[in-house]
């Protein structure tokens, strides 16, 4: 049968990939709430280290556990999907997909990159069995994803936060197994029920035939409104998550996320009005916007429920401001 080796946590917001040096230059653009800290130039460029460091990690006990294949819990940010048709759960089951070429209105970060990156138009390779088996597995498993079989949109490329977990945590010729996640764009699916998504991948992966050793990863995350009025960062949340988390309690996580509430003056979570990014109708409680992205982190925990997790480094970026974490949990 099939082996579950383990599951990977890792933020991927623009401060995950943007130099540290230009830290400052996001700040001055974006309307952060007056309160928030401002760091220093030498402390956002240790930041910056920690996290590419933390990235290092990931990619390093992935080696060690020898995984074959990567199954991959993020969102899509209109790469794939748009208001047009947005699916709760969508499984990728192609032999292979691309990264997009680079945004024009992101000059910025596509001109200061860091880390690990893949140039635009670059193929990864995907895993259609595994792909496969996911997709009909949580199907009878009382989950009705929809699949693709090529990128919905060619000329965009695939998700980028999947995109962001090949090129940090592989060495860009691994398998993926891409599930996009609505976390983002409202009415959004509810943490339990990503918990339970999680739970149903694991079910499937252990029933798997065959000698593949699967990782999954969780791609997002954690505390981030960015452009918002007033954004700010909620440390005490994301350690809150990060503490449930480190001792395998995935059910608690989920709990958690979905019974906080949106103070009525946070301006920053306020996604009433309709917009580029915004659809204008109520979430299912539970903070907004990028912070949801923390859905994926509960989706991954609930495939390794019960087995303590490693939090490698939470790295809090008030230039952004975001939550940055990193975590992994071996299961052999």
């Amino acid at each position: 049968m099939a082996k579950l080796v383990g599951t990977f946590f890792h933020s991927h917001g623009g401060t995950t990939s943007l130099d540290p040096a230009k830290w400052e230059e996001v700040r001055a653009n974006r309307p952060i709430h007056k309160d928030v800290q401002i760091d220093s130039h030498e402390v956002n460029l240790a930041k910056g280290a920690r996290i590419h460091d933390s990235f290092r990690v990931l990619r390093e006990k992935i080696a060690e556990v020898k995984a074959d294949v990567l199954v991959v819990f993020s969102d899509d940010q209109l790469e794939c999907f748009d208001f047009n048709n947005y699916p709760a759960f969508a499984v990728f089951v192609g032999a292979r997909f691309m990264k997009g070429h680079a945004n024009a209105r992101r000059a910025l970060y596509n001109d200061n990159s860091v880390g690990r990156r893949a140039d635009g138009g670059h193929w990864f390779t995907g895993h259609p069995s595994l792909a496969t088996n996911v997709l009909t597995g949580v199907m009878k498993r009382g989950f009705d994803p929809s699949f693709c079989l090529d990128m919905p949109k060619p000329e965009r490329g695939l998700a980028s936060g999947v995109i962001r977990t090949a090129e940090e945590l592989t060495d860009f010729s691994m398998p993926i197994v891409p599930v996009m996640m609505n976390l983002y764009f409202a009415p959004q699916p509810t943490a339990m029920r990503c918990y339970k998504f999680g739970k149903a991948v694991r079910e499937v992966i252990d029933e798997m035939p065959g000698d593949l050793r699967v990782g999954v990863v969780a791609s997002g995350g954690l505390w981030h409104t960015p452009g918002m009025p007033n954004a700010w960062l909620n440390t005490e949340f994301d350690r809150t998550i990060l503490g449930y988390l480190e001792r395998g309690e995935a059910r608690s996580m989920a709990e958690y996320f979905d019974n906080y509430s949106i103070p009525d003056d946070d301006t920053s979570q306020d996604t009433s009005l309709r917009a580029r990014n915004i659809t204008g109708m109520p979430t299912p409680g539970g903070p907004a916007l990028g912070s949801r992205e923390t859905c994926a982190w509960v989706a991954a925990a609930g495939v390794t429920e019960g087995v303590p997790t490693t939090i490698v480094d939470y790295v809090d970026v008030y230039a952004s401001p975001a939550g940055n974490a990193f975590a992994y949990c071996i299961t052999e």
